[in-house]
């Protein structure tokens, strides 16, 4: 192991900036809904601010324990997750025909957020232990696709298809990172493709957000209501923005604003400057991500710096995609800017470990 570095303060600096951002962003999306739900304006920045200091807490303790002590420790994690998401299904609370949270005392966490990280640190223990066997089907690959393909199974019963579709591509990303055949590869994409298009087209209101897509102005008080409305929204700040708390699709034209929708509102009081502003954090953010990744000085901290990276690559892309209706409507959060307790802390426990695998790297 080589001697411990000072942490990489650019990946630090811009998560501490995109939590900030995340954090009056919320307030202004969400201050007249949670008015009108809860006769509180500050409903959700309090507790986004509450989820930001467990997030530190997490990130802090996160960056002092050393990465490889972790390893030993990813089958537990992985194990746990799984338990979790079996819970959730037997006595999680349901919300919107959807059952993905457990309430634990005053807080709900969402299993499936921390079965990401699991495995992150599965798949990164796997082929770090595995010394080449990832380029043989059966022996290598297949022990992993079968956890994802169990998480992915339990997670899709809540139902939740965008997460579960996530930790796919999570997992073909730290397969190929990791050096799997590439036919292999190629053929799990063509079976996940035919699996997303059966997924899609035999459940209703899936099928309808995929039409809606296509053409959100054939319905458009209905199911292309939330497209239409993000596009108004990016399209009503221009250049610079209506400023800050200044939006209009967030009264209650917008569904979900402070979530799933956050960047529309973001482009509407910000503009096309801080739209793109934000878009160039998110590119720091992942840049110095795969440079650790690449300087990490054993497999395993590398798969599990790239792991951490490629998801927040993943939501980052398909949240911004799906705003801009650049794809069908879907509902991962934006990392460290929607609300959601459970996804902001954990993914900057998840840079937190990215900060310890830097105090470790090799010179560039």
């Amino acid at each position: 192991m080589v001697t411990k570095k000072p942490i990489d303060f650019p990946i630090l600096l811009t998560t501490v900036i995109l939590v900030a951002i995340g954090i009056v962003m919320v307030f202004s999306a969400s201050f007249y809904y949670s008015t009108e739900r809860w006769n509180d304006g500050l409903y959700f920045f309090k507790r986004q601010c509450l989820w930001a200091v467990v997030g530190f807490i997490g990130m802090f303790i996160a960056s002092r324990i050393d990465y490889s002590k972790l390893q030993k420790y990813s089958r537990i994690i992985m194990i746990l997750s799984i338990v979790l998401l079996v819970l959730v299904l037997l006595i999680g609370e349901t919300r919107n025909f959807a059952k993905r949270w457990l309430g634990i005392g005053a807080f709900t966490i969402q299993p499936a957020e921390v079965a990401k990280f699991a495995m992150i640190f599965f798949i990164a223990d796997t082929i770090a232990r595995g010394k080449g066997r990832i380029r043989k089907f059966f022996t290598g690959m297949l022990p992993i696709l079968l956890v994802a393909g169990l998480v992915f199974g339990l997670i899709i019963l809540q139902p939740n298809l965008s997460t579960a579709g996530s930790i796919i591509i999570l997992t073909m990303a730290m397969l190929f990172v990791g050096g799997a055949n590439l036919w292999h590869l190629a053929g799990l994409v063509a079976v996940g493709a035919f699996g997303a298009v059966v997924l899609t087209l035999t459940v209703d209101y899936r099928l309808s957000r995929l039409t809606a897509f296509l053409d959100p102005w054939a319905d458009p008080m209905d199911s292309g209501w939330q497209l239409i409305q993000s596009l108004y929204s990016l399209g009503s700040g221009g250049i610079f923005g209506l400023g800050l708390a200044q939006s209009r699709q967030k009264y209650l034209y917008l569904p979900y604003p402070e979530t799933d929708f956050i960047f529309a509102i973001i482009g509407e009081e910000t503009g096309f400057v801080g739209a793109t502003l934000l878009i160039l954090l998110f590119l720091v953010l992942i840049w110095r991500g795969i440079r650790v990744a690449l300087t990490a000085p054993d497999l395993f901290g590398s798969l599990l710096a790239a792991g951490i990276i490629s998801m927040i690559t993943i939501q980052v892309v398909i949240n911004i995609a799906v705003v801009t209706a650049s794809m069908p409507p879907t509902g991962l959060p934006l990392p460290f800017i929607s609300y959601g307790g459970s996804s902001l802390a954990m993914f900057m426990t998840g840079i937190g470990v990215l900060l310890n695998i830097s105090r470790h790297c090799k010179a560039a």
